[in-house]
């Protein structure tokens, strides 16, 4: 079983090295690391384009090593794929374990889902790992302890272990989040729908140009309870484990757009 690990809070994040040693303890697994050299939350499938990517060999003190890079969590995939490492050619993507949730619509941001996201459209498997702050707040640079990610470490584990067996549709992947106190157990969730507070704060005086600093994100969200979702099963106490696809066409519309005319074809313009 050849498995990447990345993550969008960098290398030397506790919830990602809690997870590559619990990989590590899986038999006969070839786990490569590579990730941010620092925070990258809420990056999405941001790629670097613009420069040229910078990449460096990590020592780890168990005597193991990754590569850290300059860029996005999607850019490391990428790395990944086009052969950084001799001879590595990942089965699955591994992304985590991120420091703070990603449930419901919070997915479309996170650069934590989309390193998973890349692996599925390059036909591999996906899973994208979270945990709940400590003490669950919503807090989105908390940096909990390493025994709050043991739990959903052990289970994520398992879970590559036995990957063969996971009854998964093709280009599907799966996303966990697990809560900040010791999980009762596991459900299997659809997405909930987060409620965003974001005020305009205004963080001070203007400069001499002119210039403001607003600030109109990182409030806490809420959601309506709604249950079966993943929302529901972290507030219970549950790990939440939500199967993702990137198919976002609207089936349901396909017809009910050309019956409205929108299929027909164009005349061509009249010449002068």
């Amino acid at each position: 079983m050849r498995v990447l690990l990345t993550n969008d809070d960098g290398i030397a994040a506790t919830g990602l090295q809690t997870l590559r040693k619990a990989l590590l303890l899986i038999p006969g697994i070839e786990l490569t690391v590579i990730a941010p050299d620092g925070n990258r939350s809420a990056t999405a499938r941001a790629i670097t384009t613009r420069r040229p990517l910078k990449v460096k060999r990590v020592e780890f003190e168990d005597g193991t090593h990754g590569f850290a890079c300059d860029g996005t969590p999607v850019d490391c995939v990428r790395l990944a794929t086009h052969g950084l490492v001799d001879g590595f050619s990942a089965d699955i993507v591994v992304s985590g374990i991120n420091h703070g949730l990603n449930l419901g619509d919070d997915i479309t941001y996170s650069g934590t889902v989309a390193a998973a996201l890349e692996g599925i459209l390059l036909g591999r498997g996906g899973v994208s790992v979270s945990q709940q702050s400590a003490g669950g707040l919503y807090d989105p640079m908390s940096h909990a302890g390493g025994e709050a990610f043991k739990a959903v470490a052990e289970f994520t584990a398992g879970l590559v272990a036995d990957w063969d067996r996971v009854p998964l549709q093709p280009a599907t992947l799966i996303n966990i989040n697990a809560p900040a106190r010791p999980p009762k157990g596991v459900q299997v969730t659809k997405l909930g729908r987060r409620i965003y507070k974001e005020d305009l704060i205004d963080e001070g005086p203007a400069g001499d140009d002119g210039s403001r600093t607003i600030r109109i994100y990182a409030q806490e969200p809420t959601h309506e309870r709604e249950e079966g979702t993943d929302l529901a099963a972290v507030d219970d106490g549950y790990i939440a484990v939500t199967p993702l696809h990137f198919d976002l066409t609207a089936h349901t519309g396909i017809e009910e757009l050309a019956a409205a005319g929108l299929g027909s074809e164009i005349s061509p313009l009249e010449t002068a």
